[in-house]
């Protein structure tokens, strides 16, 4: 499949079963790179105040309120509050209409 154009193809140019075969395989380890990247560097243990707010669509009272009463732990550092992504998708599920 490879010519002296770095992977790249004319229209005249036969390609074979194996070729495909190699293209296929080149193809899904890709994808399964970006996933794994994409995944690894998106996926945050612990999130912010104003991440926390926009992800459930909250005020800054009803999160005082949460963490008030204790539906919703969390973590101050240097005055910064942190919540655990693993809380908040629990808090979520306790919550959850049945």
């Amino acid at each position: 499949m490879k010519d002296r154009n770095e992977g790249r193809i004319n229209r005249d140019q036969l390609i074979t079963v194996g070729d495909l075969e190699i293209f296929k395989t080149s193809l899904i380890q890709e994808i399964k790179n970006l996933l794994t990247n994409a995944t690894s560097t998106t996926a945050k243990k612990w999130l912010k105040s104003s991440e926390v707010r926009k992800l459930l669509g909250i005020s800054s009272g009803t999160l005082q309120n949460l963490r008030v009463n204790g539906s919703l732990n969390f973590t101050k550092v240097g005055g910064i509050i942190f919540y655990d992504c693993d809380e908040i998708q629990k808090l979520l599920r306790d919550n959850a209409d049945r």
